[in-house]
């Protein structure tokens, strides 16, 4: 694969169908929108790989969505690593990219760096939150933290909660490309059995079971290096892993790191509090500071234009 080809697959997602089986699925990779989400912050190595998995898992998961607005992915525990939130945003407009963004909170003075990074979690919950827009009631699915990564996680509520088959291989750490600084990258196949019909004759139905488990066999035999790429585009890849199931492919959707946050929605929240309220958050500098967790922007702001009292105009 050229460089021109391996940029043109970063940071997207690729929805494809098994034509001889009812599955479908999604070839993620994720680049420098994965590595904006990261520099962010000054996280330690086992919590970047957890917020690794979780963006990449949320890229897969929203794009299989008919979404009008937000998906969020919310991981607690009770753990060192207390909290892994991300956003998938879908796009506003025809061939615009979808955006995402992810953080974590954890305690450090009791983190393990050296241990399996999900074993970090500890006991807790795995939530799906989909909010669809102003005038629509949002979605929550939750189950509890089980296997032992958040892509099994993934796989149990989509069986649990949806009752979909669904399985992932995911793949994400550092790299270092020729003549490149080192950077993260990731990449996931991510494959969904389809509901069938309920009155299927028995036969049909054990057919579509033994494609399920012959998909997840040829998903088995995939290389880490597959995943990531860059030898390898995600067309190429599904014709390696899938040539006999007849792989259908569609539009990739682009996927870039962005952030909702503004000065206007931090004056928002803040104008449900009183005058007396805002005077115990003024700094000794006389301002009222807040960052985003997200994307650490920092917000600098007058208290005598915040809150509902006495407010400019």
């Amino acid at each position: 694969m050229s460089i021109g080809e391996q940029i043109a697959w970063d940071d997207t997602v690729l929805p494809f169908q098994l034509d001889n089986s009812d599955i479908r699925g999604r070839v993620a990779r994720l680049d420098s929108a994965l590595e904006n989400v990261l520099e962010k912050h000054a996280y330690p190595p086992v919590v970047e790989a957890l917020i690794a998995e979780a963006t990449l898992l949320t890229a897969m998961i929203g794009q299989t969505i008919k979404l009008r607005w937000k998906l969020s992915l919310q991981i607690r525990g009770d753990g060192p690593v207390r909290l892994i939130a991300t956003d998938y945003y879908a796009p506003e407009a025809e061939g615009a990219p979808a955006r995402i963004r992810a953080y974590a909170s954890f305690d450090r003075d009791r983190l393990d760096t050296q241990a399996e990074p999900y074993s970090q979690i500890g006991k807790g919950y795995f939530a799906i939150l989909i909010d669809q827009g102003p005038d629509m009631t949002p979605y929550q699915g939750i189950t509890p933290l089980a296997g032992k990564s958040l892509s099994a996680c993934a796989e149990t509520y989509f069986a649990q909660s949806e009752q979909l088959p669904t399985r992932f291989a995911l793949s994400f750490g550092r790299a270092t490309l020729p003549g490149q600084p080192q950077a993260w990258r990731a990449g996931g196949v991510m494959l969904q059995h389809m509901p069938g019909n309920s009155e299927a004759p028995k036969r049909e139905a054990a057919e579509q079971a033994e494609n399920w488990t012959r998909a997840n066999m040829l998903l088995d035999t995939v290389e880490e290096l597959e995943l990531i790429g860059p030898r390898v585009g995600p067309p190429e890849l599904l014709a390696r892993l899938f040539h006999e199931e007849a792989p259908r492919v569609y539009d990739p959707q682009a996927v870039h790191f962005g952030c909702s946050c503004s000065e206007e929605k931090v004056r928002s929240t803040l104008s449900i509090y009183s005058a007396k309220d805002i005077g115990t958050m003024t700094t000794p500098e006389g301002t009222v500071t807040a960052d985003c967790q997200f994307c650490g922007a920092h917000y600098v702001m007058d208290p005598a234009t915040l809150g509902f009292e006495g407010k400019d105009g």
